[in-house]
């Protein structure tokens, strides 16, 4: 599909801006990586060969019996029966001496007899967000086993990053998209129609805006639960006034203008009018607030799950990690690895939404 010579305009303006440019290649890898963390960093295969036939216990659930074993349960691959049971096609022999058996099925023969050799496909990093490895103690240090170590819980840091990272990019886009339509929508409306419409908004804003965010989320988690729509719903619902202002700013200065009259003249609809010929010039100043709203929503994210307010306890968080790093001083890799990781992460999200700003800016042009 080809761009429309405005459109072409803006994309040159953003490639220009080569920290802005160079930020979204490296934030789009890391996110795009992050949506397959399943195949990345799993306490599950990939992918199971067993008599011949193939298995992907990624997606799907598979028993232990389905590998030969007794419990109908779902089989733990990393337990070294189990893993016995794959690589030696469920030799019997498994359950006295698993090693042996994987040993000898290296060599394709076990106690002189020939057997069908199974294989198993392991993640680059063999342990999920909530895999426990009770090895030595807790937290323990990065080493080749654990890249950046282990939490209070023994817990693989780096497979909690990838997970934590990829829920708070979707956790942020969600509630700064929903959000954006509500503030753009509410200050559009305040700003054409002015009047009665807009001194009605703006007092319904200041009594929204005094509401304590913070107890309501309280009581609401109290009474329902924790989850992820609703702190999602919940942040949503206090944040969209964030856009208002600037939107209705916008709105009010350009509903006199020439073009506006004229196009009000001719029978245009207010519809019309608001979305085609006044909103495009309001996105300069909308794009300025965005980068505020996207580091808020993550920040937001992390804020409550330290205070034990954010996500249930059984996903991964970032800041969980960062209340581990503050409660375990003595393994500075925690604290460390919750640094670098929203540094790094606010710090691409800053520079894209600084380019996309330049980009929607009509009075710059580079060359």
């Amino acid at each position: 599909m080809r761009l429309s010579p405005l459109n072409q305009r803006r994309w040159r303006n953003f490639t220009a801006n080569r920290r802005a440019f160079w930020s979204l290649w490296i934030f789009t890898v890391l996110f795009v990586l992050s949506l397959f963390a399943e195949f990345i960093a799993n306490d599950k295969p990939i992918l199971v060969s067993y008599r011949g036939a193939l298995h992907v216990p990624v997606y799907k659930f598979y028993p232990e019996t389905a590998f030969g074993g007794d419990f109908r349960t779902e089989a733990i691959y990393r337990e070294p029966e189990v893993r016995c049971l794959i690589v030696s096609g469920g030799l019997e022999a498994c359950f006295d001496d698993p090693e042996a058996v994987i040993e000898d099925a290296a060599d394709g023969v076990v106690e002189g007899e020939a057997i069908e050799k199974g294989w198993i496909l392991w993640p680059p990093i063999p342990y999920s967000y909530n895999t426990i490895n009770n090895v030595g103690t807790a937290p323990s240090a990065p080493d080749g086993d654990h890249w950046l170590g282990t939490d209070d819980t023994s817990r693989d840091v780096l497979a909690r990053i990838i997970y934590g990272f990829r829920i708070s990019i979707l956790f942020t886009l969600i509630v700064t998209a929903c959000a954006s339509l509500l503030g753009i929508a509410a200050g559009a409306v305040q700003g054409y129609f002015g009047g009665w419409v807009d001194l009605t908004f703006q007092r319904l804003l200041e009594i929204w805006g005094s509401t304590p965010s913070i107890y309501v989320i309280i009581i609401l988690f109290a009474v329902l639960g924790r989850s992820f729509g609703l702190l999602a719903f919940i942040v949503v619902l206090f944040g969209w006034p964030a856009l208002v202002g600037v939107v209705r700013a916008e709105f009010l200065r350009a509903r006199n203008f020439e073009y506006v009259r004229a196009a009000r003249a001719l029978g245009v609809s207010d519809r019309v009018i608001m979305a085609r010929h006044i909103l495009p010039n309001a996105m300069v100043a909308t794009l300025t607030l965005m980068p505020f709203m996207i580091t808020g929503g993550i920040s937001t994210l992390a804020g409550l799950d330290y205070l034990g307010y954010g996500l249930p306890s059984s996903l991964p968080s970032l800041g969980e990690l960062a209340l581990q790093g503050k409660s375990n001083l003595q393994a500075p890799w925690l604290g460390f690895s919750a640094f670098f990781t929203f540094a790094i992460m606010l710090s691409l999200l800053v520079f894209i939404f600084e380019g996309v700003r330049d980009a929607f800016d009509p009075r710059k042009t580079f060359k």
